[in-house]
């Protein structure tokens, strides 16, 4: 088998590379050949006995997605694109990242079909910041979509792209909305969520964290080690299911970050807490209001998607991940 990750230097493309390295293969074949594309060179697994192909591109480039898709992957893991922040401080660089380069994903696959009949699965991650308020809470499965930025909005057509080019028998393509993944290992991004896991992430290394919105905002959350599995388990299962509705909301845990803060007393106790300085920031405030606070994730979760079920959970999982399991 042969598996391609667009977006593979991002964190969740490097946790997904290595947990396919080290699983060995996808749904049952064996992984012979990975090919791993970025706009800087994603790192070479390590341990892994197959071919490996790692390359700097800009998806969003000429032709760059025709040379990926002429490697013939059987599966395509879009992970490309920018944060939702950058994306609606740069409006030309969202639309050309975010969409452009998905739409010439799709058209160069669907080139490869009509050539030789090429019809892979693709994989692409969406967001649910493709819902903007109002919306029920939970918001069900058949809620319609209505972002509220631009990066919501780019995703929201890329889903509707995927669908569409599924109907047309062109790939056999799932879009995954990801919560908001918490908590993100390393420096903080440009992302407007980017405060969720700074808050958690820094005190329990001992460092202050400033928090910007108040604590009654309530969002939907699931860590990298969930994300991963989604993505994988979106590889590997029959999406016949889902007919025409390609694109499926993940379960998570709703929590407010009142909530993220007293499960972060729980696990590292009032020292780390007393890290977090309040600086309200009335731009990520405005961003924050619009997105959505739960989901029922129905379809998700009879199709055997799973997430962590507390947020004492979510940052256990950081601690074991990325702080080999101990606290400082």
């Amino acid at each position: 088998m042969h598996v391609a990750i667009i977006g593979a230097a991002g964190m969740i493309g490097r946790k997904l590379t290595a947990r396919l390295v080290a699983d060995g293969g996808l749904g049952g074949p064996e992984i012979a050949r990975l090919s791993l594309i970025d706009v800087i060179e994603p790192p070479r697994p390590e341990g892994f006995s197959g071919k490996v192909k790692a390359r700097a591109h800009d998806l969003s480039a000429p032709e760059t997605a025709e040379k990926i898709v002429a490697r013939r992957a059987d599966v395509i893991f879009h992970l490309a694109a920018i944060v939702s922040g950058e994306a609606e401080l740069d409006f030309d660089k969202g639309y050309r990242i975010n969409l452009d380069g998905t739409r010439q994903l799709f058209e160069a696959i669907r080139a490869a079909h009509a050539e030789d009949g090429y019809k892979p699965r693709v994989v692409f991650t969406s967001s649910c910041a493709v819902f903007g308020s109002p919306f029920p809470t939970p918001i069900p499965d058949d809620f319609h979509l209505t972002p509220l930025t631009s990066y919501g909005t780019q995703k929201a057509i890329s889903e509707l792209l995927l669908a569409d080019y599924t109907r047309r028998g062109i790939f056999d393509g799932i879009g995954i909305r990801l919560p908001t993944i918490c908590i993100r290992p390393g420096k903080p991004n440009r992302a407007a969520s980017g405060f969720f896991s700074g808050i958690l992430r820094e005190p329990l290394i001992g460092m202050e964290a400033v928090l910007p919105v108040p604590e009654d905002v309530r969002h939907w959350h699931a860590s990298p080690r969930s994300a991963v599995g989604f993505l994988i388990h979106g590889a590997t299962i029959d999406l016949a299911p889902l007919g025409a509705e390609r694109n499926l909301s993940m379960p998570g845990v709703s929590a407010t970050v009142g909530e993220q803060i007293e499960a972060l007393r729980r696990i590292a106790g009032d020292k780390a807490v007393k890290l977090i300085r309040r600086e309200p920031d009335e731009v990520v405030m405005r961003i924050v209001s619009g997105w959505a606070q739960s989901f029922t994730a129905t379809r998700a979760r009879e199709l055997g998607f799973v997430a962590e079920s507390s947020f004492d959970e979510i940052i256990r999982v950081h601690i074991d991940d990325e702080l080999e399991g101990r606290l400082p």
